[in-house]
C-alpha cells in the first residue's frame, strides 16, 4: 500500500459476490459498507503454581464481524433471491470481496468475507411526505472467515 500525507477516501469502493452459482458480479451499487472487521476471543487460564496472582490471556476463536449492505433501490432483486435461496438452502454461501480504491480507482486495500450469507434484510422506510428522499434497502450478512490484503 503506498505511504502518503492524506487518508485515503472512504467513498470509493467495490464489492463483489462469488458464490455457489454465480461468477464474480456486483449486485448493483452500495451507498455504505460497515462493521468490516475481525474479532478475536481471549481465554484466561491461570496455572495452580503460578507465583503471581493473576490469569494469562490466550488467543483463542476469531471471527469475521457482521458487514451491513445499504444500497437504494434500482429494481434489482438480487438480494431478496439471495435471501430466499438461504432460507430453502441453509448451506448455500458466497464470498464477498470490498475493495478499497485511490482516486484513480487503482485497488489499495481488499477485505473478503469468507463463507457468507445474508442474515437481516431491511426494506425501505417509505413515506408519503419525503418527496425527495432514496428508497433504500439494507443487507445484514454474517461470514465464517475474515482476511485483508494489501494490493
Amino acid at each position: 500500500m503506498p505511504v502518503r500525507d492524506t487518508p485515503f477516501g472512504a467513498y470509493n469502493f467495490l464489492v463483489e459476490f462469488d458464490g455457489n452459482d454465480a461468477p464474480t458480479s456486483a449486485l448493483g451499487g452500495f451507498s455504505d459498507v460497515s462493521g468490516i472487521g475481525t474479532e478475536i476471543t481471549l481465554m484466561e487460564y491461570r496455572q495452580g503454581n503460578d507465583k503471581e496472582n493473576r490469569v494469562r490471556k490466550i488467543p483463542g476463536l476469531h471471527k469475521a464481524g457482521d458487514v451491513t449492505l445499504k444500497r437504494g433501490i434500482m429494481g434489482q432483486t438480487n438480494f431478496l433471491q439471495w435471501v430466499n435461496i438461504t432460507r430453502v438452502d441453509p448451506t448455500h454461501k458466497r464470498s464477498v470481496t470490498i475493495t478499497l480504491q485511490n482516486e484513480q480507482r487503482v485497488p489499495i486495500l481488499r477485505w473478503r468475507l469468507i463463507n457468507a450469507r445474508p442474515m437481516k434484510f431491511t426494506g425501505p422506510t417509505l413515506a408519503a411526505k419525503g418527496g425527495s428522499d432514496v428508497a433504500m434497502e439494507e443487507l445484514v450478512l454474517a461470514a465464517e472467515g475474515f482476511e485483508f490484503e494489501e494490493v
